[in-house]
């Protein structure tokens, strides 16, 4: 029992503290993977270490689960189609202030921005309903930052991030997971960062389609005035 488990023992915390948790299920995407090689699919493989705060943790953890997967690969004889990818969800704000650290050991950033606005604002997204409404007609927020990404604060974290990440590699590849991503006014906001791509829950899928595209097309407009 925890008094307060969403900042208690989970995401790379219980794979540093649980030896071999991790490994397990890497070794069994990675089984999963050499399948698909082997009936002639095209599987991109991305490992997303979750909750981290510090680049040590994300640089143990890969320094653990590289040697698994490529064994996994040595010995079902499995050569992938395109690199496995490691990386860390960014959902804490002190990940996004030393995200240039993390990003030396980490191959991409998707932005977990349901718990970074938690973390940012002090908010529980189980229980701001008991509030929210009476914050939003006093003004005291603009809209529901569950909802749209607060841009002055939760949005500053992800520039901060996405800046500091991409001078320490150029290559990183950026997104974002959680339910903004299938909001038009955030999907605008990632496309102004440099995001690479959205994802969101399945029924807001053509929403969050519609509004990426809308961006790349404002984003093509502007350029060419």
């Amino acid at each position: 029992h925890e008094a307060n488990p969403m900042l208690g023992l989970r995401g790379v915390r219980l794979g540093i503290v649980k030896p071999g948790l991790y490994a397990m299920q890497v070794r069994a995407i990675v089984e999963a993977v050499c399948d698909r090689v082997e009936v002639g699919g095209h599987p991109v493989v991305e490992i997303m270490i979750p909750l981290t705060a510090t680049r040590e943790e994300m640089r143990q953890m890969r320094e653990e689960l590289e040697p698994v997967a490529a064994g996994v690969l040595k010995e079902r004889g499995v050569s992938l189609p395109e690199p496995m990818l490691f990386g860390t969800m960014i959902e804490l704000p002190r990940a996004a202030m030393v995200a240039g650290s993390i990003a030396e050991v980490s191959d991409f950033f998707s932005f977990g921005t349901n718990d970074l606005t938690q973390t940012a604002f002090g908010f529980s997204r189980d229980d701001i309903g008991k509030f929210l409404g009476l914050y939003e007609e006093r003004k005291l927020v603009p809209a529901n930052p569950f909802v749209t990404i607060d841009r002055p604060g939760v949005g500053r974290l992800m520039q901060i991030a996405c800046e500091e990440g991409r001078a320490a590699r150029t290559d990183l590849h950026l997104g974002i997971c959680g339910e903004h991503g299938g909001d038009p006014a955030s999907v605008m906001f990632c496309h102004e960062i440099g995001l690479d791509y959205v994802s969101c829950s399945p029924f807001r899928v053509e929403t969050a389609r519609l509004a990426a595209g809308q961006a790349a097309l404002g984003s093509s407009e502007s350029a060419s005035k």
